[in-house]
């Protein structure tokens, strides 16, 4: 288990390579679920989500010779992003593995930082791809399945501890389960009374399957939620959410979109449905716990576009 002192570390490592993004009390948000809400505002991270924490933690720890052979992520989107942008500004030279189904702002992004970009049929072959990239000399810098990126993205709920007032619950969103499993060590160390719950969507349901399981397996991706989509957990991310999570909620991608319109209109932030999906699971946890909660959300990333947006919402029905 990731400890505390890990946490601090990567926070030590990586500041002043990243940004210590706001923690600010939404009254939107809190007029909206009757509640008060406090959001961690990692969508105003570089690269516009938290994965650039997980990154630069990974990036600063490489030797001299894994520098110079560079690097290979495997990605839905964010994480390529993060590890395309700072490897750039480490002078590390990267290779990104991404789906074809990824958001082909993200595959530009990533390009447009340098790093070569490698498009694949979906994530299983990207991570076939990464395996035989590993082989030929590169080091892995893993979205989820890595101590040291775990410790990075655990910096956000260190940051979120000492920012915000008195909380009961807070949400995180999963996809492999790196930023839940992060945050949950740092906040439970610090809160050991505070509930964490995560949130999926539905056909990205490696974790809430894992849990059914008893341990990581893998799973058919079909949620339009391709930052959230991990073909499996990691038996590290598993075992931190076993431990100190309270339960994985599931929502539909439907209304992970209309959380994100919702999240646009009552909390001026523009989401992605990874964040989205946030809104409602919380009013799923406030039927569980009722009243007296004060509630925290991870808004963990805003990287859709608005014609992403604007596509989902007519997908969906929203308009």
């Amino acid at each position: 288990m990731i400890g505390i002192n890990e946490i601090e570390a990567a926070a030590e490592r990586i500041a002043g390579h990243v940004v210590r993004t706001p923690t600010v009390p939404s009254p939107g948000l809190s007029a909206l679920l009757g509640v008060p809400v406090t959001a961690k505002l990692e969508l105003l991270q570089r690269t516009g989500s938290f994965k650039a924490r997980g990154a630069t933690a990974k990036l600063l720890s490489l030797t001299e010779a894994e520098r110079a052979a560079g690097v290979v992520a495997v990605s839905g989107g964010n994480h390529g992003i993060a590890v395309a942008v700072m490897a750039a500004a480490l002078d590390v030279k990267a290779t990104v593995v991404m789906p074809r189904t990824a958001p082909a702002r993200s595959v530009e992004i990533a390009e447009e930082a340098g790093a070569l970009v490698r498009l694949t049929d979906g994530m299983d072959s990207a991570f076939a791809l990464v395996t035989r990239l590993r082989e030929e000399g590169l080091t892995l810098v893993h979205p989820f399945d890595d101590p040291v990126v775990i410790a990075g993205q655990g910096t956000v709920g260190l940051e979120f501890d000492r920012d915000a007032g008195e909380l009961t619950d807070v949400l995180v969103s999963i996809g492999g389960g790196g930023l839940i499993a992060g945050v949950a060590a740092a906040l439970r160390a610090r809160r050991p009374d505070l509930r964490v719950w995560g949130v999926e969507t539905e056909g990205a349901e490696a974790m809430s399957r894992a849990l059914a399981a008893g341990g990581p397996v893998p799973v058919s991706l079909s949620s339009v939620v391709t930052t959230l989509s991990a073909p499996a957990v990691s038996q590290v991310t598993y075992e931190h959410v076993s431990a100190l999570v309270t339960e994985v909620l599931v929502v539909p991608d439907r209304e992970a979109v209309e959380g994100s319109l919702a999240l646009a209109e009552h909390a001026k932030v523009w989401t992605e449905p990874a964040a989205g999906c946030l809104l409602p699971a919380a009013r799923r946890v406030l039927e569980r716990v009722g009243d007296g909660a004060r509630l925290g959300l991870v808004v963990c990333g805003g990287n859709s576009t608005t014609a992403d947006m604007a596509a989902w919402a007519d997908r969906f029905g929203l308009r």
